[in-house]
């Protein structure tokens, strides 16, 4: 007989991401899910009761099974990323359960950045609001390949069809302009459980998947090893032992692709060529790694390699620049200016950088750039330009998501001042660009 940790290890995992406005009902939809899932511990599920009837509360609020810091209880908001792992017979998961307030849309960024799916919700009543576009805009700058509009609290508006389907009509047009590949919105009430893990009794226009069914469904693809490799060196290992006098070795994750001894690479920045000579995996020599496999790469030749140094098939090397230009979302409380100083981080290497240029703001009402901004600030979305001390190997992000994106960072304290996707992005699609008056407004 099959154990169930056979089963799950056969089974796929997905991870995504929920994101929504404030009372858009989202923890209570992520607690209907686990709960109606059967992937709540009793303990678990008896404190939620305890805490709500001592609300005075009728039935337990769910939303307490994941907004689990004391601030988060007390004012009935989502503050933090919280992190949720569960299975089912089909597929296991890892949900990202992320903030709803506009100062938290940077925790989305977070929650979202190695997301398959991101779930957005929305409130019946309110329809698609500005903070739903901007969910939505994070969701396409971060390339995740599949989204689901879940219109919540459809008890509320009587269940009805022309409700739903003019909220998702909008949400879809908007969307699609934003260059999201796929969207499936489903009507749903988390408080009631309709179309959470149970199909409802009350929506019988609906012939769709429930959100559970879609999650347990949707295609989910791992291949890192269709894109071309790209080994960025963590550590190198030197033993110096009796044992191992000349030993050399480069210590790392692959984040992407296939590497293959005898296969001719090239080490970047420096430009250097060389040959693999051996791979070392959990201490045993292979011919073939892949991605996202840890492994000590051994070369032909000796190059002066170091953390930071990026290796990669000479056939399909990326090229290296000191002009970065990318979209970013800015999550400090600090502004980002033109000519501020930063640190950009990029896989495991590390430079010294100056912010040349801010092109636009995108406004998100419309998809518009507001031109020459200046600075971004909280939550804003921009394009940069950025001047690196030093050569970087970086891939466009529409072609990798690991090596295509970097962070910001402050030198002065090491705080993380944006997330940025190199290359170009749907905001280069929008459809006009605002032109500023002479005070700086843009209406």
């Amino acid at each position: 007989m099959t154990t169930t940790t056979e089963q799950l290890s056969a089974t796929t995992l997905l991870r995504f991401a929920t994101a929504g406005s404030v009372d858009d009902g989202k923890s209570t939809l992520v607690g209907r899910l686990l709960h109606d899932s059967k992937s709540v511990l009793e303990d678990q599920l008896e404190a939620v009761e305890r805490v709500s009837q001592d609300r005075g509360q009728d039935t337990p609020d769910l939303a307490l099974l994941t907004d689990g810091l004391r601030a988060e209880r007390e004012q009935g908001i989502t503050i933090d990323v919280a992190y949720r792992y569960f299975a089912t017979a089909r597929r296991r998961f890892i949900l990202a359960d992320t903030p709803g307030h506009v100062q938290y849309t940077r925790n989305m960024v977070t929650g979202a950045s190695t997301a398959d799916l991101a779930v957005v919700l929305v409130d019946a009543r309110n329809g698609v609001i500005e903070q739903t576009r901007r969910h939505a805009a994070v969701a396409a700058l971060l390339r995740v390949p599949h989204v689901v509009l879940a219109v919540n609290k459809m008890d509320l508006v009587g269940y009805r069809e022309t409700v739903f389907a003019k909220i998702a009509e909008e949400f879809t047009a908007y969307a699609s302009e934003l260059g999201v590949p796929e969207i499936t919105a489903i009507p749903i009430s988390a408080l009631a459980g309709d179309n959470v893990v149970e199909p409802s009794a009350n929506m019988d226009w609906y012939g769709g998947p429930t959100v559970l069914e879609h999650l347990e469904t949707v295609p989910v693809s791992h291949d890192l090893t269709a894109c071309p490799a790209r080994f960025p060196v963590q550590y190198v290992i030197r033993p110096q032992t009796a044992e191992h006098p000349d030993y050399r070795g480069y210590a790392g994750q692959i984040a992407s692709g296939v590497l293959r001894v005898g296969e001719a690479v090239t080490v970047l920045p420096s430009g250097r060529t060389s040959t693999i000579e051996g791979i070392d995996a959990l201490g045993e020599s292979v011919d073939i790694a892949w991605a996202p496999q840890s492994v000590t790469v051994r070369l032909k030749d000796d190059i002066d390699i170091s953390r930071g140094d990026l290796i990669a098939p000479s056939a399909s090397a990326p090229a290296t620049t000191q002009d970065v230009v990318a979209t970013v979302c800015h999550v400090a409380d600090q502004p980002l200016a033109v000519g501020a100083r930063v640190l950009l981080k990029h896989t495991t290497r590390t430079v010294k950088a100056i912010v040349k240029e801010i092109p636009s703001r995108l406004t998100l009402d419309d998809l518009s750039q507001h031109p020459a901004p200046g600075q971004l600030v909280a939550n804003d979305i921009g394009r940069v330009v950025v001047r690196t001390a030093e050569p970087l190997a970086l891939d466009a992000y529409a072609d990798s998501r690991r090596t295509g994106s970097f962070l910001l960072i402050d030198p002065a304290d090491g705080t993380t001042l944006a997330a940025g996707m190199a290359g170009e992005s749907f905001a280069s699609q929008a459809r006009t660009t605002v032109q500023a008056d002479e005070e700086g407004w843009d209406f």
